[in-house]
């Protein structure tokens, strides 16, 4: 992100948040920048967005990212994936695609999804419907 300054960043991050019509307080417009400022598409996690924020010297706490985040996701600016029950990642690509979870660096990637075949899922339960499917391919290094 060195190559995008400040301004752009809390501009295109003001632009996401008003898109969802969100308030467009000065610590959403700062995650929202760190998210989405540079154009390129990510996936962070609380603590990884908290740390990220520090960095940048914005004075905001964890428990206002984790706030943030789900605000963000209520809005529908972000997807939540959850890796093992427990840890969660929020994705600003809010188009259906697998992801790849790289168990060594407890780390998130996108995974092509014309590469995804899906014949068949179960059908919901009676008195259910499926709201969506995650699809998380776990990988080790060999």
């Amino acid at each position: 992100m060195a190559d995008v300054t400040s301004n752009e960043l809390s501009e295109r991050g003001t632009q996401w948040l008003a898109g969802a019509g969100l308030r467009p307080t000065r610590q959403r417009v700062a995650l929202a920048g760190l998210l989405v400022g540079d154009g390129r598409d990510r996936h962070v996690t609380a603590e990884s967005l908290f740390e990220a924020a520090t960095q940048t010297r914005e004075k905001v706490s964890l428990a206002t990212v984790y706030n943030t985040l789900r605000a963000f996701c209520d809005a529908g600016l972000l997807r939540e994936i959850t890796v093992d029950g427990s840890k969660s990642y929020f994705d600003t690509n809010m188009s259906d695609h697998p992801h790849f979870y790289w168990e060594d660096d407890n780390r998130l990637s996108d995974a092509p999804a014309e590469q995804l075949e899906i014949a068949r899922i179960p059908n919901a339960p009676e008195g259910a419907e499926i709201a969506s499917v995650d699809v998380v391919i776990r990988l080790r290094r060999s």
